[in-house]
């Protein structure tokens, strides 16, 4: 920083504004260009930067498109959807099935004859033991907790009670009633109660196939029951996986039918995916036309304006278009049949280089040929599959977006070293034309004092003479 100065005071130049404007004058060509040159640095940066993100996106939308694996995904449709839904994997067989519904899975419900003193009865002491299918827990009951609620928190609160039973109690009219509800539905999973030991009053709460005086069955332990092309399939869930093969079929509730009404039969259809297909392609069609708007703007000119893009005349951004347009274009070799281009099943260029879809077009290949249209896309050569192969290239970290971009942020941290530079020797300018002024001003002050002191002997000399 420049010292403390008095300037100006003994030749009353404006010191300061002079040196200040020496100063800028000198500065500006330099900061001129290290400002142009920043400006730009940042511009291309940027600009490489969207470039990068719209091919990247682009890619993203190829990863459902570039092996023909992923068009083996299958739909399966029920004509009855209130009744049954089915969901299949790639693995599935396209058909058409016919399905009768039998009956839902149900878990195993007991309600205990009536405790007529409610919750508070005491029961009686002893080991309850209660089994669900091939499982099995006990209850120890002694005279501390051989009321009716304690029982059905002691069932409840059981170690070995992992999600097999729970117990409540529902209070009617006639007393309490305790009540047992299997966790698992199924015909395996029914309930069986014994008991031993203690005073005996346990008996009034067993329960097996022999002894169902204690209890009235809410629910029967009973597996699903469905029908397909006329053979029964039974579940303890309401879930059928072995059916058909690749083919998961749930049911959601029983069919109504009036008495002694045979069961209708409805249909399940397995065929390709085209509604989810027809969305992957319309996916990859909306993101090339992002990436080729993305590219148009950054090469575009507005003679209106004068503005242009900041990679107008650009060659790598010539190249990068002309490659993914040509791979987009051209045909794909060694395959046989209709559907052998983009063109050729509805996915055609426009004049500014973004594609329209004819969805009536693309539905008719697809109806009329899907592998065809799979091996389009994603067979080794296929439309996305060469593409997804450029733009590895493209964005790989050899690239020359990224190679360019490295240099450009070399060049832009350069550049703010520059501007210290330019900084820090304006700094020493300035200090020497305040040094230099400062001395002016000093000379001319002397020059002023000895100015006006000749001036004061030459008036003195001259009144000795009138004397």
């Amino acid at each position: 920083m420049a010292g403390l100065t008095s300037q100006g005071i003994g030749s009353g130049l404006d010191v300061a504004g002079l040196v200040a404007k020496l100063v800028a004058a000198e500065k500006a060509p330099r900061q001129s260009q290290i400002t142009r040159a920043q400006t730009a640095t940042v511009t291309t940066i940027s600009a490489l930067s969207s470039l990068k993100g719209a091919l990247s996106s682009f890619n993203d939308s190829l990863a459902s498109l570039k092996t023909v694996d992923v068009f083996a995904g299958r739909a399966a449709t029920s004509s009855k959807p209130d009744l049954f839904t089915a969901a299949a994997s790639t693995s599935a067989v396209s058909g058409t099935y016919d399905v009768q519904i039998g009956n839902l899975a149900s878990a195993h419900q007991l309600t205990s004859d009536p405790f007529v003193s409610g919750a508070s009865q005491e029961v009686g002491t002893g080991t309850l033991t209660i089994s669900v299918g091939d499982k099995t827990f006990s209850v120890a009951i002694d005279e501390s907790r051989d009321q009716l609620s304690q029982i059905r928190d002691a069932i409840n609160s059981a170690t070995d009670n992992k999600n097999l039973v729970r117990a409540t109690i529902v209070n009617a009219a006639d007393g309490a009633h305790l009540v047992l509800s299997a966790q698992n539905s199924g015909a395996d999973n029914k309930i069986v109660i014994a008991q031993e030991g203690g005073n005996g009053g346990l008996a009034a709460l067993e329960y097996n196939a022999g002894l169902t005086g204690n209890y009235t069955q809410l629910h029967a332990a009973q597996d699903a029951v469905i029908y397909v092309a006329g053979y029964e399939h039974k579940s303890k869930t309401n879930t059928f996986k072995d059916a058909i093969d690749g083919v998961t079929i749930t049911m959601l509730k029983e069919e109504e039918l009036a008495d002694g009404a045979l069961p209708k039969t409805f249909s399940l259809k397995v065929e390709n995916d085209t509604a989810g297909t027809t969305a992957k392609i319309r996916k990859y069609v909306e993101s090339y036309n992002a990436l080729e708007k993305q590219i148009a703007s950054l090469r575009s000119y507005e003679p209106t304006t004068k503005q242009a893009g900041p990679l107008l005349g650009d060659a790598m951004l010539r190249g990068i278009e002309s490659d993914l347009r040509s791979k987009v274009t051209s045909a794909v070799n060694g395959l046989t049949g209709t559907y052998q281009s983009l063109a050729s099943i509805g996915i055609t260029t426009q004049r500014d280089g973004t594609l329209s879809l004819d969805n009536a077009k693309l539905t008719t290949a697809l109806d009329a040929d899907f592998d065809g249209v799979a091996k389009l896309f994603g067979s080794e050569g296929g439309v996305a599959a060469r593409l997804a192969s450029s733009l590895s290239i493209h964005l790989g970290t050899d690239a020359q977006i990224n190679t360019r971009t490295k240099t450009l942020n070399a060049k832009s941290v350069q550049l703010q070293k520059d501007q210290v530079a330019l900084e820090t020797r304006m700094l020493a300018v300035e200090r020497r034309y305040n040094a230099q002024f400062n001395a002016l001003d000093s000379l001319l002050s002397n020059l002023g004092s000895q100015s006006a002191y000749l001036s004061q002997q030459l008036t003195a000399i001259s009144k000795i003479g009138d004397r």
